[in-house]
């Protein structure tokens, strides 16, 4: 798989994929990918769930989804994360995040 396209695993459920968190910058959004990983800069500090927190608004804020929609499966403090998305197809998520290559 080129690394020009995530690797996001769709199933009935909604979708899961790889994010490479980047906590403590100015502003939150999506900045591309990163050998496959959806990276995203969010603007809370990497305490107390903070950095997570701020994934799953801004998430949920860029899908139209409720925030109970979104899990981080694995990788709660570490910086690559598996994130589970019900109710979103691939092609929302990438059209929504602006992946499209």
């Amino acid at each position: 798989m080129p690394s020009s396209q995530p690797n996001i695993q769709e199933d009935e459920r909604g979708v899961t994929f790889v994010a490479k968190i980047v906590p403590g910058s100015s502003k939150t959004a999506v900045v591309g990918l990163l050998d496959g990983m959806i990276k995203v800069k969010v603007a809370a500090p990497p305490e107390k769930g903070k950095a997570n927190q701020c994934l799953i608004a801004f998430l949920a804020k860029k899908l139209g989804v409720k925030k109970n929609a979104i899990r981080i499966v694995t990788g709660q403090t570490n910086p690559v994360k598996h994130v589970q998305i019900t109710g979103v197809s691939a092609e929302t998520l990438q059209r929504q995040l602006d992946l499209r290559a």
